[in-house]
């Protein structure tokens, strides 16, 4: 493939200071080119550390093998919408810096879009790594057929999971709307649920990535949470991005993210913010309470 070539498939790695993981990530990758109609485009978001030395590295020890970009700092929604910009492949894939490509997984993209030239989101099984070095490996259930049941499933039942990395999008679903950069957490669900209520889908039971699974701070998940809060929900139900007629939704969409920021406040300590949280998840939909995992840590916080 030459540079003035159209490749099938980009795999975009946005890079915010994982100058540990980056060249993991990058040959997960460069070892596949070869043998598929790929590229790979790193975005290094403004990294303090060595990331960006760790980079020029890489492109001196695999010369043209790769494209490397560097912007200011705008988190990671900012990363992945202008890796929508300079990504000249038809399909998207985007990769964290502290994740790996599995093997096989270019190769396996190509061949079932070829059979699925239809396909707009393509999802795959992948690896959850962890730290023990332990892994697990995540199936993908078949998809509902018709848009609301894939909806309510990824929003609300969780019967439908996404994880970057192991999934690839047409830049066509990117229309209706792209990465909130007011965002700096759960920037990817208002997109990933635009996809699924408006594109045709399938999924690939071949692992597509190795996940990497780390301990980390409540506390800094919480101050996260607490800024995108229940603004997430009209994001996802935008009317750029939601059809009419799954509108309906919305409500219990409000309610379980209510009892999401909930569990998040809960597990960092936050009993004020948690009992407020439940309170609104109770004013928006009484059903709540059928939710007996929720209910149950609900009940102990107001008996403490």
């Amino acid at each position: 493939m030459t540079m003035s070539d159209s490749p099938l498939l980009s795999v975009v790695i946005p890079a915010y200071n994982y100058a540990a993981t980056v060249a993991r990530a990058v040959e997960s990758v460069l070892v596949q080119l070869p043998d598929a109609n790929a590229e790979l485009l790193v975005i290094d978001d403004g990294s303090t550390d060595q990331t960006p030395q760790v980079l020029s590295s890489l492109q001196e020890k695999f010369p043209g093998s790769f494209r490397m970009l560097r912007k200011e700092n705008g988190g990671l929604a900012s990363v992945r919408n202008r890796g929508i910009d300079e990504a000249r492949g038809d399909f998207l894939i985007f990769l964290d810096a502290d994740d790996e490509m599995a093997p096989g997984a270019l190769s396996a993209l190509t061949e079932h879009l070829k059979a699925n030239p239809q396909s707009r989101l393509v999802i795959g099984a992948h690896w959850s790594v962890f730290e023990s070095g332990k892994r697990t490996l995540h199936e993908v259930a078949p998809l509902p057929e018709s848009p609301y049941e894939r909806v309510r499933g990824y929003l609300i039942d969780k019967r439908v999971a996404l994880s970057n990395g192991a999934c690839a999008m047409h830049r066509d679903v990117f229309g209706p709307g792209r990465y909130p950069e007011r965002f700096r957490s759960v920037e990817d669900i208002p997109v990933f649920a635009q996809v699924l209520a408006r594109f045709p889908c399938s999924v690939v039971q071949q692992p597509l990535a190795l996940i990497h699974k780390h301990s980390t701070s409540l506390r800094h998940n919480l101050t996260y949470a607490r800024a995108v809060g229940l603004s997430l929900v009209d994001e996802v139900f935008s009317p750029a991005r939601m059809p009419s007629e799954l509108q309906r939704l919305k409500t219990a969409y409000k309610a379980q993210r209510c009892l999401s920021l909930f569990r998040t406040c809960l597990l960092a300590g936050d009993q004020e913010n948690a009992r407020e949280y439940y309170r609104e998840a109770l004013r928006t939909d009484w059903r709540v309470l059928l939710k007996w995992s929720y209910t149950r840590k609900a009940v102990r916080l107001w008996l403490h």
